[in-house]
């Protein structure tokens, strides 16, 4: 499929305010992936595949996935499973092979150790595109034009005080993610915290 067939496919089966979002994370995807020297392309489709699985029952997800281990956790939530499960539909029913655009899917609730710029783009674009309105998205906006790093660095943040806040568990890999991002950052030179 194409970048405009698998559009269509989507408008088809998200529902109307899901496929605003999905269009205002590829939006945002292709403005960082400019920003920051990426594969437009790349972040196109990994965006327009982020949430592809989101609106699926739990249930549903946790069949797509069946054949991959994961732990209890990511399968006991479908906030966390979206992910995983969107990067096998990507590949099985979109015929997404590109490693890397399925590696962005996957990852973009959670993040990983190592995240690659793709990675990073489209875990940030997926809070700061332009529908988002919550307490906290502008400083998320302003610390991704400083940097990829500040950007996701703030949304790691955001998101660990938000689920501290609402009395949720925290996914262990989100606490993982962010100490090697700080690590990277610290080597760089580029952490200001």
């Amino acid at each position: 499929m194409d970048i405009q067939q698998i559009e269509t496919d989507l408008s088809n089966k998200l529902s109307k305010k899901r496929f605003i979002h999905t269009l205002g994370v590829v939006e945002s995807a292709i403005y960082l992936a400019k920003k920051y020297g990426a594969n437009v392309e790349d972040a196109h489709i990994a965006a327009l595949l982020h949430d592809c699985a989101k609106e699926l029952p739990l249930l549903e997800m946790q069949d797509v996935v069946a054949d991959l281990s994961c732990d209890a956790d990511m399968l006991r939530s479908g906030a966390l499973l979206h992910g995983l499960a969107g990067m096998v539909l990507a590949n099985t029913q979109y015929g997404i092979t590109n490693r890397e655009v399925l590696e962005a899917i996957r990852v973009h609730t959670t993040g990983k150790v190592g995240m690659s710029k793709l990675d990073k783009i489209i875990f940030l674009a997926d809070y700061i595109e332009p529908n988002r309105n919550f307490p906290g998205v502008n400083d998320i906006r302003k610390a991704a034009e400083q940097s990829l790093d500040d950007g996701v660095l703030c949304g790691f943040d955001m998101t660990i005080r938000h689920l501290i806040d609402s009395g949720d568990t925290i996914y262990p890999l989100t606490i993982i993610s962010r100490n090697d991002l700080i690590h990277h950052m610290k080597k760089e030179g580029a952490y200001n915290g």
